[in-house]
Parts: C-alpha cells; structure tokens; sequence
C-alpha cells in the first residue's frame, strides 16, 4: 500500500479539469515539486488528455518551477515511437516533459523499468548528484537484450502505421457494429493502444467513466470469451493491438463482437 506519510504530501486532482489545476498551483505553486501524469490514461480505460489541459500543465509548471513527469508506462512505444509525449509535442510547438517514467515496454515485455530526462535532473543522480537509486532488475543483460530488440524492429519503416490501420480498423469495425446493434458505445485509440466504452460520448474524466454500464460491459466481455476473444476483463482498462495480430484476427474479433452486441441491443 501507499504510506499515510506519503498521501499527505500528494494532490489528486480530476483529469482534464484546466480550472482545477490552475487552482492548486495557485495555493500550493510555491511547495509543489512535480507534477505526475499519464498523457493518455490506461487505468480508466483510454482516456486522454486534452491538448489544452497538456499546454495548461508544461506552463504552469515551468511557471512555478515544478517538474512535469509523464508516466508513459502503458503508453511508451505503443502509442508511437517517440511516446505520447511526441503525440502532444505535434500539437504543442516545443513540448516536452521534465521526466518520462517506462516499464516493461521498453524490454520487449521482460521486468525492465527505466526513467529518464533533462540533463539538470539526471545529474543529481549519483554518482554525480547526491540522490541514490539502484533496482534488482536495473540493467539485466537479458531485459536489455530483449529491449534493443524490440527497438530494432518497431523502428523499421512502416511499423507504427501498420500498427496505426489496424488499430484503428478494430476500433472503426467495434463503433460500426455497435451502431448496427443500436448500443451506445464509443472508442478512441492511438498507435496500438485502445479503448472503448458503452456510453454515448467519450469520457474525459474517472467520474465519467464510471458512468459506463457496468452489467452490460459484463455481458459482452462473456459473450466474446464464449467466441475466443479474450478482451481486458474490467471496464477500467485499455486494450492494446500488436503487430502480431493479423487482419484475420482483427475480422474474427469484429465478428464476435458484432453478434454479442446484437444480442445486447435486444435487452
């Protein structure tokens, strides 16, 4: 669990909610030391940060002298190669966070976890800095092995829009047959990443996701694993397509769906 000492010291604020922000840093700006965020939020599901919340938080933390850390341990090199950061960094001349935070991704799914960012904070790092850190598992030659594999071959020519198409053909094929069933849904993804949610509009909060229909979320995970697709077993997580899948899987998978939500539509 999390110590009491440490929730203490720690602000939890809703996501996407700009106001609320701009409220902490102004009460607290002068004590707070970073700011943590998962550019797209894969522990509700997929939802992502609006363009105008991620400009909101990169100035009021360069403004206040807070650093900006992004999680990107769903996100890193599944979104794209350069992360999620490079997917704001499109849409936000210059932006770029403080600190990135990977886990497993980066060792092709072996235990490696890496972070990482400007110079000024990783030299106070030992053995330049004053600050310790070491792992069991930081630099295992096998992890890293695996690692710079999998580099190797998501950075060949085409990769991320292959993986792009056929993300996006699942979620396009999900919204479709949804529609055809007349079942309120809605999906968002990026890269290889996805979510999807039995609500008419996309959430942009944990509140709002909550309001997705739970029974009926249930009903369609059996209905799909009665068919062998096997999809996250809660409501509350992402879904992730790999270059491993093939059209063939993507069809099997939209077929399933397509008539487990057929029957949904009809109760």
């Amino acid at each position: 669990g999390v110590p009491p000492e440490v929730v203490q010291h720690t602000l939890v604020l809703e996501y996407n909610n700009i106001a609320q922000l701009e409220a902490a840093f102004a009460e607290h700006g002068a004590d707070l030391a970073c700011l943590i965020i998962e550019p797209i939020a894969g522990n509700m599901n997929f939802v992502r940060a609006s363009v105008d919340f991620t400009r909101r938080c990169r100035e009021l933390c360069t403004q206040h002298g807070a650093l900006l850390i992004y999680d990107e341990v769903m996100t890193g090199f599944r979104v794209a190669l350069g992360g999620a950061q490079s997917v704001y960094a499109a849409a936000i001349p210059g932006f770029e966070p403080d600190l990135t935070v990977m886990g497993k991704v980066i060792g092709g799914g072996m235990p490696l976890a890496a972070f990482g960012g400007k110079r000024a904070v990783m030299e106070q790092l030992a053995p330049l800095g004053p600050v310790y850190q070491a792992g069991t598992l930081s630099g295992n030659p096998v992890a890293t092995a695996c690692g710079l594999a999998t580099l190797r071959e998501i950075r060949k020519p085409g990769f991320f829009e292959a993986l792009t198409a056929r993300t996006q053909r699942l979620v396009d094929g999900l919204v479709a047959a949804a529609r055809a069933a007349g079942v309120p849904f809605s999906a968002d993804s990026e890269g290889g990443m996805f979510g999807f949610f039995l609500l008419p509009e996309l959430p942009r909060n944990y509140g709002e996701v909550m309001k997705s229909d739970g029974a009926r979320f249930n009903r369609l995970f059996h209905g799909l694993l009665e068919r062998g697709v096997y999809i996250a077993p809660a409501l509350y997580e992402a879904g992730f397509v790999s270059s491993a899948h093939s059209d063939a899987d993507i069809d099997a998978t939209i077929d399933a769906a397509r008539a487990v939500l057929a029957q949904l539509g009809q109760h």
